[in-house]
């Protein structure tokens, strides 16, 4: 155990190495897993699988990431949002999910591959290619293009929907859902404001219920315990190719949350261990999900907050969590009461939840201080979001790219054009 000062008074800290008692570090272990339940359980939910199924291979993810990183880096491995709008818009034209798992794991084996690049090269290579004015854009365009699949959830009519009227019952119990998420966020301290998404899909669940939207019959023949829905993965070209840009969103992302997790712990942990066995480690995590019926993982902001505020940094209780996690993948009644959570719920819930991820998008551009004075980060930012918003669709043989994956890859071709004509020198302005 070790204290740091604080100016009104002494905080206990634990750090990454130190072992916690087992009475201490259940609660701890509790507190990480509902931290990032609510968000982690959202994607099966959201993509129609198994929840306790990707509950078990975060846990088993987790621990891989501690074994590979040397017990020196604390993150939790859970959902990852990123492949969202690509996974959506293969359902709809007739995918099966385990022909998408074959996406997930060539994203997982282009994620090693830049482990094993960066370990070599470092990261300079991808901060050129993917500038903050480029990713920043990108991951705005990720959850402004779902904002139609959140109010077509929520109950609210939306253009070629299959809801052209407004659905009173939805929308009344989607919106208390919303209201107590932003409540719990805004007025609640401690824990509980760590969980406002968990807490709200609760209150909906409730309203559901009393508006006549739960069915408990499958709760009921649920037995108490199942074992993990195994799928054996199928793989596409036309598949992989559009789940493929999704990965280097979700490389910045971890990238971002090893740099604020350094600054919480006092360390860089992109030396030591290194960012690439941070990266190899969720590219392998990925990889093993995808080939058994689970979705792509990436190191969790909600858990990071959680040792902010608690000053616990022990990869233990994190490795704790994630046994937990196991554990709960084995439970037939979680899954069932999990799946009869009703549509406008999740659609209450996505409401924040889709706008958050955009919102992530606009702190880039202010916390990596873009400035839109140079040109290069004007047009990029401008043809990007244009590309990505526009609904523009390109076939490329069998592939289809619209959305993010188009604004990706066009990001990545201006990238490259930039990098070539700095290393000419007939750039007009300083990069």
């Amino acid at each position: 155990m070790k204290n740091i000062k604080n100016t009104k008074k002494e905080i206990q800290m634990v750090d990454v190495n130190d072992k916690v008692a087992l009475s201490r570090a259940i609660p701890l272990s509790i507190q990480h897993l509902f931290a990032m339940f609510g968000a982690s359980v959202l994607v099966p939910i959201l993509f129609k699988i198994d929840p306790t199924t990707v509950l078990f291979f975060n846990g088993i993810g987790t621990l891989l990431y501690a074994f590979i990183t040397k017990r020196k880096i604390p993150a939790y491995l859970g959902s990852s949002f990123a492949f969202l709008a690509p996974v959506f818009l293969l359902t709809s034209q007739g995918y099966s999910f385990q022909t998408i798992q074959g996406g997930f794991v060539a994203s997982g084996a282009v994620f090693a591959t830049v482990a094993i690049i960066v370990g070599y090269t470092g990261m300079g290579w991808i901060n050129k290619l993917f500038p903050p004015a480029a990713m920043g854009t990108i991951v705005c365009i990720i959850g402004l293009e779902l904002a139609g699949t959140a109010a077509d959830m929520a109950g609210f009519p939306v253009g070629g929907s299959n809801s052209p009227t407004l659905n009173t019952t939805w929308v009344i119990v989607s919106m208390v859902t919303l209201v107590s998420v932003i409540l719990s966020n805004i007025l609640l301290k401690g824990f509980l404001k760590v969980i406002p998404i968990l807490i709200g899909i609760i209150v909906g669940y409730i309203t559901a219920y009393f508006m006549g939207l739960v069915d408990f019959s499958a709760i009921s023949n649920a037995s108490f315990f199942t074992v993990p829905n195994i799928k054996m993965a199928k793989f596409d070209a036309t598949v992989i190719l559009t789940i493929l840009p999704a990965t280097f969103v979700v490389i910045v992302e971890h990238v971002g949350h090893l740099k604020v997790t350094s600054s919480i712990i006092g360390r860089d942990l992109s030396k030591d261990p290194g960012l690439h066995k941070s990266l190899l480690a969720d590219g392998l995590s990925t990889m093993i999900s995808g080939m058994f019926g689970s979705v792509p993982t990436t190191t969790y902001g909600e858990n990071i907050g959680v040792m902010a505020l608690t000053k616990v940094y022990s990869v233990y209780v994190i490795c704790g969590a994630g046994l937990l996690s196991i554990i709960l993948g084995f439970s037939g009644k979680l899954s069932a009461i999990i799946t009869t959570i009703p549509t406008p719920v999740i659609g209450g819930v996505s409401f924040l939840l889709f706008g958050t991820i955009a919102t992530s998008g606009l702190r880039t551009f202010i916390e990596e201080k873009v400035d839109f004075a140079k040109s290069r980060n004007l047009i990029l930012t401008s043809v990007i979001f244009i590309v990505g918003l526009s609904g523009i669709r390109i076939n490329i043989g069998f592939v289809e790219l619209k959305g993010m994956g188009l604004a990706t890859v066009v990001a990545m071709v201006l990238g490259i054009s930039f990098m070539i004509f700095d290393k000419l020198g007939i750039m007009n302005e300083e990069e």
